[in-house]
């Protein structure tokens, strides 16, 4: 049997593609959560846990933005959260 160098890859998945498993379920899981959704598909399903659930909802949120938003100081960004009606 040969070796191989150290690091060196020599068989299996390409290096960053996830396996069926992994991709059937994300599929999965989108097409439930767009049905759900009804006539605004995804979107009306993500609105509705954003109301119903909005501390998964926000900590889901903090997964999706970017770790760090850069923008111009004369013109800073602002992001509304219209959904959020103070009580």
């Amino acid at each position: 049997m040969r070796g191989s160098a150290p690091g060196e890859r020599r068989g299996g998945r390409q290096k960053g593609t996830p396996n069926k498993t992994t991709a059937l379920l994300k599929d999965a899981i989108l097409m439930a959560a767009t049905e759900a959704g009804g006539d605004d598909g995804l979107t009306g399903y993500l609105k509705a846990q954003a109301s119903a659930n909005p501390g998964p909802f926000m900590a889901l949120l903090g997964k999706v933005l970017p770790m760090q938003l850069a923008g111009d100081p004369d013109a800073p960004i602002s992001i509304s959260v219209s959904w959020l009606k103070p009580e």
